[in-house]
């Protein structure tokens, strides 16, 4: 699914097939979870490849690894000349770029003691699919901030979201939502949320969240186009029977929820807020020019 014998991943300094990328069994990361990565898109724009807020997504590696002590030799534009040259070596244009920062044999409980660089690369599309999802709310909690560092993207941090998912699709829903330790919600396992009220979006404050950079991106196309937007904490009962709410990340882009726990959102779709971003947000990653009454 993510690689066949002619594709090519980045390891350590060289480009190799990824049947001859290896990793030793007592490496650190591998045992305890203890690694960093990123998520991030590549797009066939009109104006060619590009790869979308590369800058933001290496910066924000380089803060998850320095949050839990991984050292991290690299520099920024260096990565991303090297996810360029990756993407041209598998021929791919519209593309999910994973690069994971891992560490080496450690069995003690200390900090990293040098990193490993893996950046590969492979065609996927929306991860959440095209429907609109049905949630269901996670009977797991969101790891609160006394107990990690929930601002990095850390490995071990995703057993937490891979619970919540298996729960939710056990159960017979799409997908998760989850709350934070003190009963507020927070997020999806692997993206942001938000709600409509009206004319008004809502988001979780952050706190208990990842900062998004497809969070980011959608509260300044929101600016943009003068959709206010409200951090807040938010209760199930602000949620259950809104008008509209959606996922967004750089897997999931942005993607309309049809309910939570069988209680339906009021608005159709297409007459939601998240609608015209879900249309603007794509355009931006296509670098196309976006006008609101091309889905008002």
């Amino acid at each position: 699914m993510y690689y066949n014998e002619s594709t090519i991943v980045y390891l350590n300094g060289s480009f190799i097939k990824a049947t001859d990328a290896v990793a030793n069994p007592y490496d650190q990361t591998l045992h305890y979870g203890y690694g960093a990565f990123e998520g991030i898109r590549a797009y066939d724009t009109q104006n060619g490849v590009r790869i979308f807020k590369a800058r933001e997504h290496y910066d924000r590696l380089k803060f998850s690894c320095e949050s839990v002590g991984i050292p991290y030799p690299y520099q920024t534009q260096e990565l991303i000349d090297i996810t360029y040259e990756l993407l041209n070596r598998n021929g791919f244009k519209d593309a999910y770029i994973r690069p994971l920062v891992f560490c080496p044999p450690n069995m003690s409980l200390t900090k990293g003691k040098a990193a490993q660089l893996l950046i590969a690369t492979w065609e996927w599309g929306a991860y959440l699919g095209e429907k609109l999802l049905r949630l269901h709310t996670s009977s797991f909690r969101r790891i609160p901030p006394q107990c990690f560092k929930v601002e990095a993207k850390v490995s071990g941090h995703y057993v937490n979201s891979i619970m919540a998912t298996q729960e939710a699709k056990d159960k017979g829903f799409d997908e998760a939502l989850l709350l934070d330790i003190d009963g507020f919600v927070a997020e999806g396992p692997g993206a942001n949320f938000f709600v409509q009220s009206e004319d008004v979006l809502y988001t979780p404050q952050l706190g208990s969240i990842l900062p998004g950079i497809t969070r980011a991106t959608v509260i300044e196309i929101c600016q943009e186009l003068g959709i206010e937007v409200v951090e807040k904490k938010l209760k199930l009962e602000n949620v259950h029977g809104a008008d509209s709410a959606f996922y967004c990340g750089t897997a999931a882009e942005v993607i309309g929820i049809e309910s939570l726990d069988n209680i339906p959102f009021q608005l159709q779709w297409k007459d939601s807020l998240g609608a015209i971003i879900q249309k603007a947000y794509k355009n931006r990653v296509l670098e196309q020019e976006f006008r609101l009454q091309e889905v008002a």
